[in-house]
């Protein structure tokens, strides 16, 4: 039994790993700032609750007490949010990453966990596809995608000058259970789900014609546990977490089934994005186990409940 901490462990994953973290008697402290307003519905019991921001050191220093690893979520994710407003979204991504960081130094914790995503690989020639970790040169079109990119190096400065453990897990498209239907575009599912629950059209951004690799929330959170114990990595890697399966938004459409309108594009919306997961079965041991047809129904069964 370890002490884990979760910045943003409010969050959708971050919810997740809570709840599997203490299913395995894992001691949890959970470091977040309910940003995203839905602090009732995330609380999970036997976990501590630290109500704070990785913008203050402070708050992470408290909350970093005795923690062995740190698992850290705390993110403004959008892509959209962070090209209307990038400086407010650079001091929570990269300022918040870097503090993070620092207070686990400073605090002896041995191991953080970081969650990256694909999104700083930016549009790439088709002849790269499926994306590997240590082949491409990233060119992340979007502020959101620069953070997370900037964030994968500060772990592994990290771990090459201060010996602190990390491992940057680059999440693609994932979908699950208390996914914001409000978000973008890798919480499109819960967002069609809701509208076709509503008996309302959904909404298509452009022409649809935009390919993710989606992958389960529990399929993640089986990731984050292992990039946490296994003693195969912990040097400042970066490992691919995603299906190696691609799907358009119009193909989502057409397995949830129902009526179905176009709207505007957005900015900064990557055409394609699929993980080469070699490195994740190789250093981790670790393979997806929820196809997205498999992963919608157990949705919409959720929803028929609710």
């Amino acid at each position: 039994m370890a002490k884990y901490l979760v910045t943003g462990g409010a969050g959708f994953i971050g919810t997740n790993l809570v709840k599997e973290l203490l299913s395995q008697n894992h001691n949890v402290v959970v470091l977040d700032n309910y940003s995203d307003g839905k602090k009732e519905d995330r609380i999970q019991t036997g976990a501590t609750y630290i109500e704070g921001d990785i913008r203050n050191i402070d708050d992470l220093n408290k909350a970093m007490q005795g923690i062995d690893g740190v698992f850290h979520m705390a993110a403004l994710p959008r892509v959209s949010y962070s090209v209307e407003y990038p400086e407010e979204t650079h001091e929570v991504n990269v300022n918040g990453t870097l503090n993070t960081l620092l207070s686990a130094r400073n605090n002896g914790v041995k191991r953080v966990v970081f969650s990256s995503s694909s999104s700083a690989y930016g549009d790439q020639p088709k002849e790269v596809y499926p994306f590997k970790e240590d082949t491409i040169i990233k060119k992340p079109i979007a502020p959101y995608a620069l953070h997370k990119f900037i964030g994968e190096h500060y772990c592994r400065l990290f771990s090459e000058l201060y010996n602190l453990e990390t491992v940057s897990l680059i999440y693609f498209n994932v979908y699950g259970p208390y996914a914001d239907p409000n978000g973008a575009y890798p919480f499109v599912t819960a967002k069609f789900l809701q509208q076709k629950k509503r008996g309302e059209p959904m909404t298509i951004c452009g022409d649809g014609e935009y390919y993710r690799d989606y992958i389960h929330v529990s399929d993640v959170v089986d990731a984050n546990i292992l990039a946490m114990t296994k003693d195969t990595v912990g040097k400042g890697e970066t490992i691919n977490i995603g299906n190696n399966n691609v799907h358009s938004v119009n193909n989502i459409v057409k397995i949830i089934g129902g009526e179905s309108v176009h709207i505007d594009s957005r900015l900064g919306d990557m055409r394609f994005t699929q993980a080469d997961i070699t490195k994740a079965k190789a250093l981790l041991g670790w393979k997806p186990t929820i196809s997205l047809e498999e992963g919608i129904e157990i949705l919409k069964k959720e929803e028929e409940i609710k």
